[in-house]
């Protein structure tokens, strides 16, 4: 169920009347890649994603059989090594749907800070645990070293005949990690369908595998995608497809500049605000344009909002805390589209309105929604440095101050209230204390500069809103958070055996200079500032220093 308010109303009408005379919805669905470019890369090769649900169906047997076998022989949890499009799904399964008795617990790694691995290592029991493998590309460098160091990890407790069987990959046919999971004879190997993209690959194996060993229910989960995108086919009536209205309202709503589109929703499906993030950042932040999505930030009285603002809500059925406030910001002029669903099954539906919405955001703003070409600058950038590390046994000395030395106010001077936003950057390692004195650092830097705020952690957000940030329209300012790492831990060179002549500290490290380069090479104000070896202390200060 999707309800506008008067405002939105008066914006879709003559959107929707060019959307219909240029027969955009018949031509998505038809393939027709000058839709969005006039060359077809990256377009042909993308929209997968518009049938996967009805086609993964003859695979619900092949999961199931799966699943059930890992269980006879005793398994019990899972870790799943992905980056992005690869992760967000199924961290979102993991912590909306829970666990199933009887089913496998998943813990997602999509960091190489060495804290972060320790972390999932040390809740680990080896011999009954099963470790995804999952990148499309097949070369994902967080994901490969992951891979070494937990198969290394496994040859202390087993076998090498015995140590694939405790490995699966998700790939695309033919990627390097294909030949390794034949290589290493890894328990099984899931091809998926290489014209999706990974952004939009929730409904696909990337998705669906790490889904199955937590038991949810995937017929049931694909059988509400179904009727969702049966609601969203050209034939079907444009008043009953949540996904047009809201693809162009996106749209439009950026070219009036309200480009910072904010996403409430219920406290028990929170988790899918990550993956709008990324599926929304990534697809349209790019060509000097851009949506910013804000997730995670809490609904703040009217007057602290400015005129760059939209509002999103996905309220599960009958919990609606928030209507009191959203009341008043449409009150208050705020474009407000609220969305409800029945139940979290109803996600399934979900995936599939946000991508089709974002293909067609991609047209309206005139931008390609399946590339991401500033990606690639940042990882180039850490791969020299890591070369450089490799040369000369140190990293290159960037610029970075302490948190009582920060001058975040000479930092965000002349930055302009209604158009520019604050992402903060932060490698480090993620934990339930760690968010907490971000989103303190959060709120603080919002209610004193007005300005929207994000967080993300590194490398992850890499993956994510990374592309948005080099590629919009160059409002943001970043400030990134380093720190000492307490425990290193070595990257394998090799899959079985020891010895390695890289740390995750120090990939991690090289991927945070080299996203700063990257920023800088994009024209954007970066403030670093490094932790030293108490990051939550560090944090803790700045935000007490900021008033």
């Amino acid at each position: 169920m999707m309800k506008i308010s008067p405002m939105l109303e008066t914006l879709l009408k003559p959107a929707l009347q060019t959307f219909e005379s240029q027969r955009i919805l018949a031509r998505i669905w038809g393939r027709h890649y000058r839709v969005w470019k006039e060359r077809p890369e990256e377009i042909v090769n993308r929209l997968g994603w518009l049938d996967i649900a009805e086609r993964m169906k003859e695979q619900l047997p092949r999961l199931k059989r799966f699943t059930a076998t890992l269980q006879k022989e005793g398994f019990s949890q899972a870790v799943l090594l992905g980056m992005g499009g690869s992760s967000l799904a199924p961290e979102m399964f993991a912590k909306v749907f829970g666990v199933s008795p009887g089913y496998l617990h998943l813990r997602v790694l999509d960091s190489t800070d060495p804290g972060a691995v320790l972390a999932v290592e040390r809740g680990l029991e080896l011999e009954k645990t099963l470790f995804i493998v999952s990148t499309k590309s097949g070369g994902t460098v967080e994901t490969l070293s992951g891979m070494k160091y937990f198969y290394n990890r496994c040859l202390t407790k087993m076998k090498p005949a015995q140590a694939g069987a405790h490995f699966v990959a998700i790939t695309d046919p033919g990627s390097q990690l294909e030949k390794i999971a034949r290589e290493f004879n890894f328990r099984d190997i899931f091809l998926n369908d290489p014209n999706i993209g990974g952004r939009y690959s929730a409904l696909s194996f990337f998705g669906l595998v790490p889904a199955a060993l937590l038991g949810v229910d995937l017929g049931e989960l694909l059988s509400r995608a179904r009727q969702t995108m049966k609601a969203c086919e050209p034939w079907a009536p444009l008043v009953d497809n949540q996904a047009v209205t809201l693809g162009l309202l996106m749209g439009e709503l950026a070219w009036a500049g309200r480009d910072k589109l904010t996403i409430l929703l219920s406290e028990p499906i929170r988790p899918f605000g990550d993956w709008v993030e990324q599926l929304i950042a990534e697809s349209t932040g790019k060509e000097g344009r851009g949506i910013l999505p804000v997730v995670g930030e809490k609904l703040y009285p009217v007057k602290e909002y400015s005129n760059d603002r939209a509002f999103v809500t996905i309220q599960l059925g009958g919990e609606k805390p928030m209507e009191l406030k959203l009341d008043a910001l449409e009150r208050a002029g705020f474009p407000v589209l609220r969305m409800e669903i029945q139940d979290i099954y109803d996600i399934g539906g979900q995936f599939f309105i946000w991508e089709l919405a974002t293909a067609i955001t991609g047209w309206r703003m005139g931008i390609h929604p399946f590339d991401q070409p500033n990606v690639e600058e940042a990882k180039v950038l850490a791969r020299e440095l890591v070369a450089a590390y490799q040369r000369d046994q140190h990293l290159p000395e960037m610029p970075a101050v302490t948190p009582e030395a920060a001058g975040v106010d000479d930092f965000l001077a002349g930055a302009e209230v209604g158009r520019d936003y604050l992402a903060l950057h932060a490698y480090l390692t993620p934990s339930a204390k760690m968010d907490k004195v971000l989103n303190e650092l959060r709120t603080r830097l919002h209610e004193r500069y007005h300005l929207p705020v994000t967080v993300g952690y590194g490398p992850r957000f890499l993956h994510s809103t990374g592309q948005l940030h080099k590629g919009d329209g160059g409002h943001g300012r970043f400030i990134q958070f380093t720190a000492d790492a307490k425990v290193d831990v070595v990257i394998p060179d090799e899959m079985g055996k020891e010895g390695g002549a890289l740390t995750f500290g120090i990939l991690e490290m090289a991927q945070a200079l080299g996203d700063a380069q990257a920023l800088e090479k994009a024209g954007r104000k970066v403030l670093r500032i490094h932790l030293g070896g108490d990051a939550i202390g560090g944090l803790k200060k700045l935000a007490d220093s900021i008033s």
